[in-house]
C-alpha cells in the first residue's frame, strides 16, 4: 500500500524531538485518560525458534545497534496515556513522512530492511524507522519487536509489535490506527525473541520468504 504525505524523510526525522517532547511533558495527552487506552488483551504466545528473516540478518549486520538488546531493559510497557499518545502520534508520523515504493523498485532485490533513510521504503522499513524513533525519544527497544505475517492479500508483510501490560499492540503502514494484534485481520508468522538475536514462531503457519509488500 502507497502512502501519502511528502516524499521526504524530514517530517520523520523531526518526530524524534516531537515524542521525546510528549514524553517528557505529557503535551496532547492532557485530555487523555486510562479510560481511553486500548483495552486489555491476551498477548500473542511464542510457539518455539524460528528462523530469522534473511534481509533482517543482513539488516543488523550493517545496523548492528537496532538488533542489540538490553537485557536489562523492560520486556513489557506499562501503557499510559501519555505513552499511548506518542505511540500513536509516531506511527501516524511515519506513516505520512515516508513514500511507500517496493525493494524491487528501490533497490532492484526483492527484499531488503533499511531505515527509509532516503525518505522511501516498503513496510519493514516504515517500522523499523518507527522503533528507531520511539527507541531514542526512551522506550525499550526490548519491548518493540519487529514480526512477520500474512497480510489480506495472502502476501508476507512486516509490523512492529510492542508489548505492553494491556497486551500486544502493532504499528502498521497500511494503517494509522494502532490495533491489538488480534484485531488486524493478519496471520501471525513469528516475530523477534525478547534476547540476542533470536527469532519465535508465533506458531500459525508457513513463513514467508520475503517480508517485500509496500
Amino acid at each position: 500500500m502507497r502512502s501519502t504525505g511528502r516524499r521526504n524523510g524530514i517530517g520523520a526525522a523531526r518526530a524524534v524531538a516531537v515524542i521525546a517532547g510528549l514524553l517528557a511533558t505529557g503535551s496532547g495527552a492532557g485530555s487523555q485518560t486510562l479510560a481511553g487506552l486500548p483495552p486489555v488483551t491476551v498477548p500473542a504466545v511464542a510457539a518455539g525458534e524460528a528462523r530469522p528473516v534473511p534481509a533482517w540478518t543482513e539488516f543488523c549486520a550493517r545496523y548492528a545497534q537496532e538488533c542489540a538488546v538490553d537485557p536489562s531493559e523492560s520486556a513489557q510497557i506499562t501503557l499510559t496515556p501519555r505513552l499511548w499518545h506518542a505511540i500513536t502520534t509516531v506511527n501516524r508520523q511515519v506513516n505520512t513522512s515516508l513514500r511507500a515504493v517496493t525493494d524491487q523498485e528501490h533497490w532492484g532485490v526483492p527484499d531488503r530492511w533499511d531505515l527509509a533513510e532516503d525518505g522511501s521504503g516498503d513496510c519493514e522499513d516504515f517500522q523499523l524507522l518507527k522503533r528507531k524513533l520511539l527507541a531514542e525519544a526512551g522506550l525499550p527497544r526490548r519491548a518493540m519487536r519487529m514480526t512477520v505475517v500474512i497480510d489480506e492479500k495472502g502476501e508476507g508483510h512486516a509490523v512492529l509489535m510492542i508489548r505492553t501490560d494491556r497486551g500486544d499492540l502493532v504499528l502498521d503502514n497500511k494503517t494509522s490506527a494502532v490495533l491489538p494484534w488480534h484485531k488486524t485481520g493478519y496471520t501471525y508468522i513469528k516475530r523477534e525473541a525478547e534476547a540476542g538475536t533470536r527469532w519465535v514462531s508465533l506458531g500459525r503457519a508457513v513463513s514467508p520468504v520475503v517480508t517485500a509488500n509496500r
